[in-house]
Order: structure tokens, then C-alpha cells, then sequence
């Protein structure tokens, strides 16, 4: 709260000044000249917030190992300060740009206000990136005018360290999973988790049974329902092989998650469900798309292994008809999707008034980690942040600001610094970034409205 001691500092100042004036104005003209008017040095601009606006947007697009590229972005002011974001992993530059015209000349402290004027340009999945971006952009603006943490803003934090969980990568071999999965613990994660899914059984006759020819564009664009996929008892058992030697390498007493089981059938969920019972797994993830409620109630009821899924939505309403109906055990927004740092934190809120706990999708830079660990360290019924960069050696290097490792034994430490509480290292950036691209260049493409603002309601 150095800020409130700051400004309390100044307007003591202004109370010894004025009453010096006072002061001077009775024991005679020389005294208060002596006094009273020393020459202004060392302002800090960005202490006027009623006057701070926007005045340029620039992006800089990272690749990396995973998930990737990358786009982050800068909101620059008329006092100095800006603010950093990240568009979603994968998402293009112009999911943020197009909104540029939109909020050139606000104040960007009206956080809330810019969200509401810009939130019709978001959408499921990467199509919300841009305005997400912004959305972090601004809270890091803010947390830098009032020199005070993000997590603040939001209420204050619940946790001094946000815990994370480790994806890992899959491979054939059952005990290449569980080696994977033993490095993993002796890095000091306390939560793991795992992908598995039937593409794992190619080539293996017998354990899946799917009609034969289907397309690329099916296997990725086909709901799971249509695609007529169902594993075999054969499929279960030898799925069970790669669970079990991931159990033998960790042990039972640290939660193990599963992702990425493929699109198959209701039915096939549910019996896998089953068979991973005695392995007392943390959750099941994104079994069938989140928008089919009453299947996912369904699976949800009949299994013995939780399901989780949220990482495509972007609507807090259809956060609450999964949570309000008990379809999912567990929620995962993806903060770059579903509305930025305030409304994640909602939604966590909203969760947690049906009993509904909250971990979190994340596979970017530091700067999108840094808006997901604020939003955590202020959102009760947070359980654990993803991250898909402990292998990537440069990752941590790409800011500075923060206490590194930025993933100490399985957790990051909630920064006190303003804002996001970070700073890129531009010689770093600047070594990672798609080939063909700039750093931080000027965007006057995007100045001037490309189409009208749609109108929700008549």
C-alpha cells in the first residue's frame, strides 16, 4: 500500500504547505518565498489518474516449445505507464488489434466499463483472446497508477502461492509415462497430470472401435457423439497399463489429473470412468464438449472419476448452468478465455456458491501466468494453475520484476510489485519471436474503425 502512504504523504504536504502559507501571510512576505515554494522535482505522471488515456496498442508475438505462438500485447498511456497482456496461445495479433480504434482516448482504469464496451468482440475459445488481453492490460495499468498488486484490486488474496499443476507429454511406452511422471515429482510439483487418450491404442487391433475413413477435419471438428468412436474392454485394460505405472511412479498420496481422452461416446466415458476408479484420479478432463449439459450430468453421475471441463467458455452464464446443475464436479476456465482477470474471479465466485471447485487452464508467457496467479491468489475456491512451460529454458527469462525460479517446487509466488508485477526482458523477447515479426511496432492500420460496433438489442 505504498501508494495510499504516498498520497497520504502528499496531501500532508499540501495540508504543511498551505499552512505554511497561511503562516507566511502573517509574519510577512519574505518568510513564505523562503518557505513555501520549492521547485517541483521527481513527479510521478502517472499519479493523475483522472486525466491517464490510451494512446497506442502494439503486440509482439512469441514462439516456444508448446502451445504456442504467443501474441503479447502493450497499451501504452499519455503519462508513461502501460500495460501488458496475452491474447490465448494460438490466437493471432488481430483478435486484440481489431479493438484498438475501441479503446484509444478511454481511461484506461475504467476496467470494467472498456470490458463491458469491448466484451461483444469475445467469443468461445481463442476468439476471445483480444479483448481478455485487453482486459489484463488494463488491470496492469491500474495496479501500476495506484502501486498496488492486481490481487488487491480484486479483494485481497486467500494464498502467498499458487499452486501448479504439470501437464506431460504422452508416449507409447507405459513406463516412459511413469518416468516422465517420477521427474515431474522430483521437480517438487504437488499435482500432476497426464494425457491419455485412444490415440495412444493406434495400431493396436481390437481396442477401438471406430468407422473406418473418416476425415482429418472430422477427427478434429466432429463432436464426440458423432463420431461413432467406443473403446473396447481390450482398449480399457491397456489404457489402465499407462494409469497404473504413472500410480507406481508417484504414489497415491499426490492428485493425478487426466486430459485429451479423445472423441469418443458417452458410454465409453463412463467406462472409463469406472476403470480408473482404483486410481483415485483428480479428475477427468473435457470428456465431450461443454455445451452438451445433460450428457455431462449423465457421465458426471455415473462415474466414479470426477469430470472437469471450461476451458473453451467464455459466457459466465454458461459457467453457472454447469455449476447450478452439478454437470461437471470440477470447473477450468481459461482466463485468456473467459473474460480476463474480474470475471474468472466471478466465476470462481459463482462456483463456489454451488460447492463447485475452480482450477485453471494456462499454456502461455509469464505475462498471461502473472493475470492467472493474481486472479488465484484472490478466488476462494481455486485448487491449481496449469503450466505447460516447465520444460521450455528460456520461459522464466522472458521477464524480470518477480522471484525466480517463478516455479519454485510446484508453485508461484504471488508478487507485492504493482500491476502484473513484471517487466519483459526485451533482449530475451526479442530472441523468441516469430520469424517475420517485430517487437512492439507501430500499428496505424489500426487506428480508424474497420466496421461498426454491433448493436445487442433493438
Amino acid at each position: 500500500m505504498r501508494g495510499f502512504n504516498r498520497n497520504n504523504f502528499n496531501r500532508r504536504n499540501l495540508l504543511k504547505s498551505s499552512a505554511a502559507l497561511l503562516a507566511g501571510s502573517a509574519l510577512g512576505r519574505s518568510w513564505f518565498i523562503a518557505e513555501a515554494e520549492p521547485a517541483i522535482k521527481n513527479v510521478n505522471l502517472a499519479s493523475s489518474p483522472s486525466t491517464l488515456k490510451i494512446t497506442d496498442m502494439r503486440y509482439a508475438v512469441v514462439v516456444k516449445p508448446g502451445p504456442s505462438p504467443c501474441v503479447i500485447i502493450r497499451l501504452d498511456t499519455n503519462q508513461g505507464v502501460y500495460g501488458l497482456g496475452e491474447v490465448r496461445d494460438i490466437a493471432g495479433p488481430q483478435y486484440a488489434l481489431v479493438l484498438k480504434s475501441r479503446i484509444i482516448g478511454e481511461n484506461p482504469l475504467n476496467v470494467d466499463y472498456l470490458f463491458q464496451k469491448i466484451a461483444q468482440f469475445g467469443g468461445g475459445s481463442r476468439q476471445a483472446g483480444g479483448v481478455c488481453a485487453v482486459e489484463m492490460a488494463l488491470w496492469d495499468i491500474a495496479g501500476k497508477v495506484y502501486n498496488c498488486p492486481v490481487y488487491q484490486m480484486l479483494g485481497g488474496k486467500w494464498r502467498d502461492g499458487i499452486r501448479i499443476y504439470a501437464d506431460t507429454t504422452e508416449s507409447k511406452d507405459p513406463q516412459e509415462y511413469g518416468r516422465r511422471a517420477r521427474e515431474r515429482k522430483a521437480m517438487g510439483l504437488t499435482w500432476m497430470k497426464m494425457d491419455l487418450g485412444i490415440d495412444t491404442l493406434e495400431g493396436i487391433p481390437n481396442t477401438v472401435m471406430q468407422p473406418a475413413g473418416q476425415s482429418t477435419w472430422e477427427f478434429r471438428n466432429q463432436p464426440h457423439p458423432f463420431m461413432a468412436a467406443e473403446v473396447t474392454d481390450k482398449g480399457i485394460d491397456r489404457l489402465c497399463e499407462y494409469v497404473a505405472a504413472v500410480r507406481d511412479a508417484i504414489g497415491y498420496d499426490m492428485p493425478l489429473s487426466m486430459d485429451h481422452l479423445g472423441h469418443i461416446g458417452v458410454k465409453s466415458v463412463i467406462k472409463l470412468g469406472k476403470a480408473y476408479e482404483k486410481f483415485n484420479l483428480e479428475w477427468m478432463e473435457d470428456v465431450i464438449p461443454w455445451y452438451y449439459t445433460d450428457l455431462l450430468k449423465e457421465i458426471t453421475q455415473a462415474s466414479p472419476t470426477p469430470t472437469l471441463t471450461g476451458e473453451d467458455i467464455y459466457e459466465i452464464k454458461d459457467f453457472e448452468t454447469l455449476c447450478s446443475n452439478h454437470a461437471v464436479d470440477k470447473i477450468h476456465p481459461d482466463l485468456e478465455t473467459s473474460g480476463g482477470i474480474l470475471r474468472t474471479h466471478k466465476i470462481g465466485d459463482m462456483a463456489y456458491g454451488y460447492g463447485v471447485p475452480m482450477a485453471m487452464h494456462f499454456a502461455g508467457t509469464p505475462v498471461g501466468c502473472m493475470a492467472n496467479v493474481h486472479c488465484a491468489a484472490a478466488t476462494r475456491n481455486f485448487l491449481a494453475l496449469e503450466n505447460h512451460s516447465l520444460d521450455v529454458p528460456f520461459w522464466q527469462d522472458l521477464v524480470t520484476g518477480i522471484e525466480k525460479p517463478i516455479i519454485n517446487k510446484g508453485f508461484i509466488k504471488v508478487p507485492d510489485a504493482p500491476g502484473l508485477g513484471i517487466t519483459l526482458v526485451d533482449e530475451v523477447v526479442k530472441q523468441h519471436l516469430k520469424p517475420g515479426t517485430g517487437y512492439f511496432e507501430p500499428t496505424p492500420m489500426w487506428d480508424e474503425k474497420q466496421s461498426w460496433d454491433d448493436a445487442l438489442f433493438s
